[in-house]
């Protein structure tokens, strides 16, 4: 009895100590409050979100560094930002349940507007075959070869009256049809090479194979009989060389815009002094001895163009004007034995242009333009005269185009269009293929 008196406080020690860890051990193992799981949930949303903004922003800039494309508002911001900062901030132990939440809201908002922000200026490769098709190079490229053929259908009837009438009802005279009927294949190579990322030159050099058929009737004196002659010729073009400086990389806020300056020189054959002739059984058939392969005369041309990218779409214009400088010539006569020497001046171009282009997938994609070429009167200047306006010279041809454009691999390239001729001055319909290579 002696000793359990001695040994009860000992004991009584022992039995505290255990209850005590025991409360411990139940106090760790008791789940956190919801508040306090919110709150650790939001931070865990918010490092996530940086995470994955900090992933974007490095992917971006490489796609940019790849194309030679500028970074966007979005990303020149986020580089002002400091790596730490969050769009909320941490939640901190005395915040309630409401804002951990309206935090997290607001992150995830702030980063779908960065996200779209970003693919606004993102580009698949099939979209950039449409703006190397439509608007410009491709300024980090440094070489690209453009080899292309295209065939182009030309079909145009006049009808003319020698004579007068007779009563206000009657035509006496003579009447003739006439009808000319031309094919112009085009091969070319056009060779661009990317100085800087911003500046980029290119010759174009063409060959061109035309095949005109010349019909007209009254063969032998009769009105219904119809005579016909064909004329092949083939040739070098007109050389150009031109220069693209781009002013704007495309960015979040601003389109794509890119000027050109471009310089034609008259390497192909000259159109003025080509002589004229009939067959002896067809006074009303006129057709020429030869056939012009280019302008005869040099041309400047400056150009703006402007692209815009609102993924899959792609909006694009341009505005261009053409200035021939007047050049003189021994003979511009069609009649046979007849010297006419005369400085010509053709007529100026305005060209303006406008489409849409819809990317398919990354490697194809459909474009849909109008484009018009406004050409201003040809006048003809004689020795110590003035200039004479030539009537019927000036022009308007307007083209409807359809293209496809399909990513081979990373260096081939496909291009195909069809222009469809909107006006008389218009070919009737212009289909051809292009192959680009960029090294």
């Amino acid at each position: 009895m002696n000793n359990r008196n001695r040994f009860f406080p000992v004991d009584a020690i022992a039995w505290g100590v255990l209850l005590f860890a025991l409360s411990a051990q139940a106090q760790e193992q008791a789940p956190p409050s919801l508040d306090d799981q919110i709150t650790q949930l939001s931070r865990e949303i918010n490092q996530q979100q940086r995470e994955i903004l900090s992933l974007k922003k490095r992917l971006t800039q490489l796609e940019m560094s790849r194309r030679g494309r500028g970074v966007t508002a979005w990303d020149a911001a986020q580089a002002d930002t400091p790596s730490g900062a969050t769009a909320t901030g941490d939640a901190g132990g005395a915040s309630d349940a409401a804002s951990a939440q309206d935090g997290g809201a607001a992150a995830i908002g702030q980063t779908q507007q960065q996200q779209k922000n970003t693919a606004a200026a993102y580009r698949s490769p099939s979209e950039n075959a449409v703006v190397q098709e439509q608007h410009a190079p491709l300024f980090d490229k440094k070489l690209t070869i453009d080899a292309g053929v295209s065939y182009g259908y030309y079909d145009r009837r006049q009808l003319a009256l020698t004579g007068f009438l007779a009563l206000d009802a009657i035509f006496l005279g003579n009447i003739n049809l006439s009808e000319t009927k031309a094919s112009v294949w085009t091969f070319d190579v056009n060779t661009r090479y990317g100085i800087t990322d911003r500046l980029s030159v290119s010759l174009d050099v063409p060959y061109l194979y035309r095949s005109s058929d010349f019909i007209s009737a009254g063969a032998g004196g009769a009105a219904t009989a119809l005579s016909d002659q064909t004329k092949n010729a083939g040739s070098i073009g007109d050389v150009t060389a031109s220069v693209y400086y781009q002013f704007v990389k495309e960015s979040a806020t601003w389109p794509d815009i890119v000027g050109s300056l471009r310089v034609t020189a008259p390497t192909g054959s000259s159109p003025f002094g080509i002589k004229f002739t009939s067959p002896a059984d067809n006074n009303n058939l006129n057709f020429p001895t030869s056939l012009p392969t280019g302008n005869g005369v040099w041309a400047l041309t400056a150009g703006i163009s402007v692209l815009r990218t609102y993924d899959p779409v792609i909006l694009f214009g341009s505005l261009a004007y053409t200035y021939n400088l007047p050049r003189s010539f021994s003979d511009i006569s069609p009649i046979p034995s007849v010297v006419t020497p005369a400085k010509v001046k053709l007529g100026d171009v305005l060209q303006v242009g406008a489409g849409i282009a819809l990317a398919l997938n990354d490697r194809t994609a459909l474009s849909l333009s109008y484009s018009a070429a406004i050409s201003q009167a040809t006048k003809t200047q004689a020795p110590g005269e003035s200039y004479v306006t030539v009537p019927g010279s000036s022009s308007n041809a307007a083209s409807l185009n359809v293209g496809l454009n399909y990513v081979i691999n990373k260096h081939w390239t496909f291009n195909g269009y069809f222009d469809a001729g909107m006006s008389p001055d218009a070919p009737n319909y212009v289909i051809g293929i292009r192959f680009p290579y960029t090294f």
